[in-house]
């Protein structure tokens, strides 16, 4: 059979391709330490695990479920945005809950790009964005990501670009890799662009309480409903990435039209998870707090190990990666990684993977324990940098 040339337009994702280089390494006898892959080590809160097997051992709860997500998890939702975003959020239509935001990013291409068409993407970010275009059959245009501009869209050169075939422009702040922080004024400017150009913003926004005291929601700044949407997920700021859970949060026009797509595709997740992720976003402000004491204790000793390595790294970032710059003896990222993986038998990610422009940037993970980073600064310790 002859693949699609959507299909044909997209590589297989990196991790999905680079782990089974790992198992053939651990079942040649080496011991991988990964510091690669975002996803949290630490269980959901105790009342979440509860709620979900109390749940799931009623017999009246496991048949199909809503499109729209339970009335309970959309308001849990609500209340969530309204509590740390202050951003009022209409539970029956202006939030729609997903089997996970990964899933989001493909719904909003679907609903609203067509061949011709072309949406912005990061020159650095998550590469489902560009993926989800292609699939759509659209066309991804990069925009600039540059260090000395704080990894910020840069206006000027956007307003020089040709943005008549434009329909949608993707965006993540704090933002993965680089861990950059938003500001008011980048998500003013945001939404000051896209009502001046008819361009739909798409936030994906799930690191915004991963060491951060101060999570933004893009649409909290007046009238970004009129032309923003923005993802979020429980998968980073509730340690529960295996359940899938993630929310739409946009104006009825954008959930009812992203349902229409959604509902051709899956059916509404299993309840007792459901009422497990509306028991999360009820937990209290110390969960956060609690979570970010062990983050930054093991961002310390990422830190520690990257100085070993004579690489460089900013202070100011958020999120649960380290972004640091190698050092000018290697050829590219890759090399770089390489190396770390083959001589100390640690996998972090290269740069070059969230785009071109990171070719000189490796992408540390915080997501193992402070004795693992230790044992791992050990082993730099012995190869010459």
């Amino acid at each position: 059979m002859v693949v699609s040339e959507r299909l044909s337009q997209i590589r297989e994702y990196y991790f999905s391709t680079k782990l089974k280089e790992i198992d053939d390494l651990k079942k040649a006898g080496n011991d991988i330490f990964s510091l690669a892959i975002g996803s949290p080590d630490f269980p959901p809160h105790p009342d979440v695990i509860k709620t979900l097997h109390e749940e799931a051992l009623k017999p009246n709860q496991h048949g199909y479920q809503s499109y729209r997500g339970t009335e309970l998890l959309r308001k849990a939702f609500s209340e969530f945005y309204e509590t740390y975003y202050q951003v009022s959020l209409d539970p029956a239509t202006e939030v729609l809950p997903l089997i996970g935001s990964k899933e989001g990013i493909f719904h909003l291409c679907m609903s609203y790009l067509n061949p011709g068409d072309e949406a912005l993407v990061p020159a650095l970010g998550y590469i489902t964005y560009r993926a989800a275009v292609l699939l759509s059959e659209a066309t991804p245009l990069t925009y600039s990501m540059k260090e000395e501009n704080d990894y910020f869209p840069d206006f000027e050169e956007l307003e020089n670009t040709d943005l008549s075939k434009v329909k949608m422009m993707w965006v993540n702040y704090p933002n993965m890799p680089t861990g950059q922080m938003p500001t008011l004024e980048l998500f003013e400017k945001l939404i000051a662009f896209g009502k001046k150009h008819n361009i739909l913003i798409c936030h994906d926004n799930p690191y915004s309480f991963i060491l951060n005291v101060n999570p933004m929601s893009i649409l909290s700044v007046p009238g970004a409903k009129e032309t923003a949407a923005e993802l979020n997920s429980l998968s980073k700021s509730h340690n529960m990435p295996g359940w899938r859970v993630g929310v739409l949060a946009a104006r009825e026009e954008i959930t009812s039209d992203v349902l229409r797509f959604k509902s051709n595709i899956d059916t509404g997740m299993f309840y007792a998870t459901q009422a497990a992720a509306a028991k999360a976003l009820s937990l209290p402000a110390e969960w956060f707090q609690t979570l970010n004491l062990e983050y930054w204790k093991r961002r310390v000793k990422a830190h520690e190990m990257l100085d070993v390595m004579k690489c460089s790294w900013n202070s100011n970032h958020s999120g649960m990666f380290v972004w640091a710059k190698i050092p000018d003896t290697y050829k590219d990222a890759f090399e770089f990684t390489d190396k770390l993986l083959y001589e100390c038998g640690i996998f972090i990610t290269p740069g070059q993977v969230f785009g071109e422009s990171g070719h000189r940037f490796i992408r540390v993970s915080i997501c193992s324990p402070t004795h693992v980073f230790e044992k791992a600064i050990e082993r730099v310790k012995a190869v010459t940098w």
